[in-house]
């Protein structure tokens, strides 16, 4: 049998960020075991000056192209070299675009970082990243009523990372901590408007995250109760409590990732898509 590289060069061409690149040939890399991808990201590429030091990087070190560049001009010509060097080569964008002309009949205007527009709905994402900072780990309780969302949960149950990815989707999100023995703010059972969700995870999952995280010197503070299963076993329980007790749902983030916990969170409220 024929022995394959353990790696491979992976070559995302974009007009813009390079992001839905990104998105997409990490989802497609995962799904093939035993060879990583060396990613080689070239953003903003928008004329054939910037695109030429770049075809030469793909003849040095060939290896899988993707590209999502609306100038149909350079597409053909990173077309015709990819075929040249020997690359397979994808525009990943250009069936999309054709399936949305086909289907509405008109034809894309083809703007260069048209998803980048500084329109209403990046403006909401700005101001939802700013609500979700200011209200992180249980800050500013007085606005919870002004959240979307409110995620509750234990020490590491990535209820920061999960904000976050809500409010860059423009989802105004704030996040509390439930620590056994101490109160949870007076405003969270008084908010209306936001939807309240509990993240757990396994005990041994918690445990290990915990093991891994680099922690501070507070005095005071005891290591082993942190990482302690038995005692995690506690936590979770009390979290699970008190989501039973006011009917909040809940979401095992033990195997999720952050996207998938933010996308269970949105499919609990539909008016958040």
């Amino acid at each position: 049998m024929e022995n394959r590289p353990n790696f491979f060069h992976l070559h995302l061409i974009s007009d813009s960020t390079g992001e839905t690149l990104i998105s997409a040939g990490r989802a497609a890399s995962v799904q093939f075991r035993g060879a990583q991808p060396i990613e080689h990201v070239y953003a903003l590429i928008r004329n054939r000056k910037q695109l030429l030091p770049v075809l030469e990087a793909i003849d040095r070190e060939p290896g899988i192209v993707l590209y999502t560049v609306v100038d149909q001009e350079l597409a053909a010509i990173i077309d015709s070299r990819c075929a040249e060097i020997g690359v397979a080569c994808v525009n990943v964008l250009e069936p999309v675009l054709g399936a949305f002309q086909i289907y509405l009949g008109a034809p894309s205007r083809r703007r260069v970082g048209a998803q980048h527009i500084m329109n209403r709905d990046y403006f909401a994402r700005i101001e939802a990243l700013d609500f979700a900072m200011d209200h992180d780990d249980g800050q500013m309780p007085e606005d919870y009523d002004e959240a979307d969302v409110i995620v509750v949960g234990i020490s590491r149950t990535s209820k920061t990372p999960t904000s976050i990815y809500l409010a860059n989707r423009g989802i105004k999100t704030a996040n509390i901590p439930i620590v056994p023995g101490l109160p949870l703010p007076d405003m969270l059972f008084k908010a209306t408007k936001p939807l309240i969700v509990c993240l757990v995870a396994t005990s041994d999952r918690i445990s290990q995250v915990r093991e891994n995280r680099v922690l501070g010197t507070t005095q005071g503070f005891d290591r082993g109760e942190y990482v302690d299963r038995a005692a995690i076993a506690e936590e979770l329980k009390y979290a699970r409590s008190l989501s039973a007790k006011h009917g909040w749902p809940m979401i095992d983030v033990t195997r999720r990732s952050i996207e998938e916990t933010a996308a269970a969170i949105v499919a609990l409220r539909p008016k958040l898509r």
